[in-house]
């Protein structure tokens, strides 16, 4: 049993396709099946077995590639161990973000780790909150979000740290006629129409809880993404949408109003395969984020 086999399998059960893997694993596609048939060769049992036009695990391959997920997660702590011996955790981090969670959290960080060995490598992504946990296969750590808890939908089977709980509020022109309150209610907010998020992702729960309370349908105009986009056209009409609050800009031309009601929280979290959670240099890169995390939620982080 060789360990470039389990990490195979464990590749193949988390991609789905030996094409997946391939692209992932820099290898051509005959060579994957090619490494799986010496596996299968070796230990005398068929690990995988076609599946339409590819092929998927066995209950034997299954099997393996959760032993290489315990293997990996295992070579991990040694590795973590005998840095903290040496005292100097190293290497490139991959981390992909949310990119509204990375703007309160990333800034800090990096100048925080600028004095270690540690590089980070940054992507950012806007999907959909099941989707966070595919990001995993990529990078060493996910930053993703969920209004239902600290763990995002799909993430089972991954390590989940959480990094802050951000308030989301209710953005506004300041002209508009709700400004001049200081909290809101669920009921206050039927009459009036909205900028949305698409279906799927975090903000619209909040949209969601807010018809289930008041039994109406909210009038919901377009359904966007970018914040910085949301945020312009929200100041310059009478249109409502939900935004965070650390990081919409105070210079945006918007007032935020908590609707007092509705739990509107939401739990930015760091996600994670197992083995990767154990470096030591993703560990140090966890600590200063949830540090900037919990500052957050008191006032702006320090250098």
């Amino acid at each position: 049993m060789e360990l470039r086999h389990l990490e195979l399998l464990r590749e193949l059960a988390d991609r789905g396709s030996v094409a997946a893997v391939a692209a992932a694993t820099h290898r051509t596609p005959s060579a994957v099946s090619q490494q799986l048939r010496t596996a299968q060769r070796q230990l005398g049992v068929p690990l995988t077995e076609p599946s339409g036009r590819g092929l998927r695990l066995t209950e034997a391959g299954a099997v393996l590639a959760q032993g290489g997920v315990e293997v990996l997660a295992a070579l991990e702590r040694v590795q973590a161990q005998w840095d903290a011996f040496r005292e100097a955790p190293m290497g490139r981090v991959r981390l992909a973000t949310l990119p509204s969670a990375g703007t309160f959290l990333l800034a800090v960080t990096q100048r925080r780790l600028a004095a270690t060995g540690i590089e980070l490598v940054l992507s950012d992504y806007d999907v959909a909150e099941a989707d966070f946990a595919d990001l995993t296969a990529d990078n060493d750590i996910v930053i993703g979000h969920s209004v239902r808890g600290p763990r995002p939908a799909g993430t089972e089977g991954l390590n989940v740290l959480p990094l802050a709980r951000e308030p989301l509020d209710v953005a506004m022109a300041a002209a508009h006629p709700l400004a001049s309150r200081s909290t809101l209610t669920a009921h206050d907010l039927v009459e009036h129409e909205w900028i949305g998020v698409p279906y799927g992702y975090p903000f619209d729960t909040v949209l969601a809880a807010i018809e289930r309370v008041t039994g109406r349908d909210l009038s919901v105009r377009q359904r966007l993404r970018d914040n910085r986009l949301i945020e312009s056209l929200v100041a310059s009409s009478d249109l409502l949408a939900i935004l965070p609050r650390f990081t919409t800009p105070a210079d945006a031309g918007l007032v935020l109003r908590e609707v007092g009601d509705i739990d509107t929280g939401r739990h930015v979290t760091a996600i994670m395969r197992p083995d990767r959670a154990e470096r030591r240099a993703v560990r140090v890169v966890l600590e200063h984020l949830r540090a900037v995390g919990q500052a957050a939620l008191s006032g702006p982080a320090s250098p």
